[in-house]
C-alpha cells in the first residue's frame, strides 16, 4: 500500500519562500515514484481541493494554474521516493492544507488519485 507523508508547512509572512517534502513508499513491485504521476493539491474550508502543480511520470511541462505560475515548482527525486514543492513569494490566498498524491494524471491537475498524504497546513499571514 502506498503511503505519502507531507512536511515543511508552516505560518510564514507575505513574499517568504517555502519547501514542501512528500515522502512515497509501499510502491508494489519495486517501482518508484518515476512510474507514476504526482502531484500537489490544497484545500481550503468550504473549498475543493485545488490541483497547483502536477507532473506525468515522464515529468514533462508539469502543469501550475495561473495563481501559482511562476511562483510554484514541483520537483522530485525518484532515488529518494521524495517530491518536493517549492513555493516562492508566497501569498495570503496560499493558506491552505497541502496534500501530495501520485497515481495516473490524465492532463493538468486531472487524473486517477488513490493515494494522499495526510497534509500539511501553510499560513501566509503578516
Amino acid at each position: 500500500q502506498v503511503q505519502l507523508m507531507e512536511s515543511g508547512g508552516g505560518l510564514v509572512h507575505p513574499g517568504d519562500s517555502l519547501r514542501l517534502t512528500c515522502t512515497a513508499s509501499g510502491f508494489p513491485g519495486g517501482l518508484t515514484l518515476n512510474y507514476y504521476g504526482a502531484g500537489w493539491f490544497r484545500q481550503v474550508p468550504g473549498k475543493e481541493r485545488e490541483g497547483i502543480a502536477c507532473m506525468s511520470e515522464g515529468d514533462d511541462q508539469p502543469y501550475y494554474p495561473a495563481s501559482v505560475k511562476g511562483r510554484f515548482t514541483i520537483s522530485r527525486d525518484s532515488a529518494k521516493n521524495t517530491m518536493y514543492l517549492q513555493m516562492n513569494n508566497l501569498k495570503p490566498e496560499d493558506t491552505a492544507i497541502y496534500y501530495c498524491t501520485v497515481g495516473n494524471l490524465y492532463r493538468h491537475c486531472e487524473g486517477d488519485f488513490r493515494n494522499w498524504g495526510q497534509g500539511t497546513q501553510v499560513t501566509v499571514s503578516s
